[in-house]
């Protein structure tokens, strides 16, 4: 069996899971409720706007951060939108456990030891290595 093969074969087992028919019944409620489908479009389009300022490096204004905490409680009394965050993100952790069994096998060839050619470089953060790991790390070894 190719490896093409395997993933239509993982493909159908998604569309098998229950977590993916549920997601997609949520998703179809919330199309058909077009008050509640403009409610979460606010809310996202509100968390867009805020992440795009966090990573400009922008300050974010207490006020910014409780419109959305207030976006966040109103859009949890509507129970479409509710069930829809709930299912999408049951199916996230899904998705995303598969991206990290694949991503796995993939490392070794997406990590490169560039500190022969860059002796004066610090080396390559290791991919499970968070950023306080690594400004230890670099401490440490400035200091040897």
């Amino acid at each position: 069996m190719s490896v093409y093969d395997h993933a239509h074969t993982l493909a159908k087992a998604i569309k098998g899971t229950a977590d993916f028919k549920k997601f997609l019944k949520a998703k179809e409620k919330l199309n058909q409720d077009k008050s509640a489908k403009e409610m979460l479009a606010d809310f996202r389009k509100a968390q867009w706007e805020l992440q795009k300022q966090k990573m400009s490096g922008l300050e974010i204004a207490p006020e910014q951060e409780k419109r959305l905490s207030q976006l966040l409680e109103i859009i949890g009394l509507n129970l479409v939108v509710k069930d829809f965050l709930e299912t999408e993100y049951r199916f996230s952790i899904m998705v995303a456990d598969i991206q990290k069994i694949i991503g796995e096998v993939m490392e070794p060839l997406l990590t490169v030891d560039l500190a022969e050619n860059f002796p004066d470089q610090p080396p390559a953060a290791d991919p499970g290595q968070d950023e306080n790991q690594v400004a230890a790390q670099e401490k440490n070894n400035a200091a040897s």
